[in-house]
């Protein structure tokens, strides 16, 4: 069996499995938040990719970002639980902590689709205040 096929899967059933216990102990709303966070951020990232109003360096840092979790080669390789998803999460963190200082608040609250207990998660990650 392929390796990165086993982590990916291996990854993806423990954020099922964290997002059912959260369901399961009457955190509902957290689990829904959960589970859209990721899709969410896809769609931030795509609608800074899209909005005029961004500055094409920041673009570029933002094309680059989404090149380098889509390529099957990291700093710390996914196969090494836990530091392998991290250092993803971590230069995700970063760039968004750039982009939404360089761009203010009004800039996130604009493009972020979730809900707000998410949105005050990716806040508290990027360091603004909730």
């Amino acid at each position: 069996m392929n390796t990165w096929l086993l982590v990916g899967g291996v990854t993806i059933a423990a954020y099922l499995a964290f997002i059912l216990v959260l369901a399961r102990l009457g955190r509902r709303e957290d689990a829904r938040a959960l589970a859209g966070f990721i899709p969410d951020c896809i769609v931030l990232f795509k609608r800074l990719l899209s909005d005029p109003s961004t500055p094409r360096r920041s673009k570029l840092l933002l094309g680059a970002t989404i090149l380098y979790l889509a390529l099957p080669f990291d700093l710390v390789p996914d196969f090494i639980p836990v530091a392998g998803q991290l250092d993803d999460v971590i230069i995700v963190a970063f760039v968004l902590r750039r982009e939404l200082r360089s761009g203010g608040e009004e800039l996130l609250e604009r493009h972020w689709p979730g809900p707000t207990s998410s949105l005050r998660l990716l806040r508290r990650a990027v360091g603004m205040r909730t």
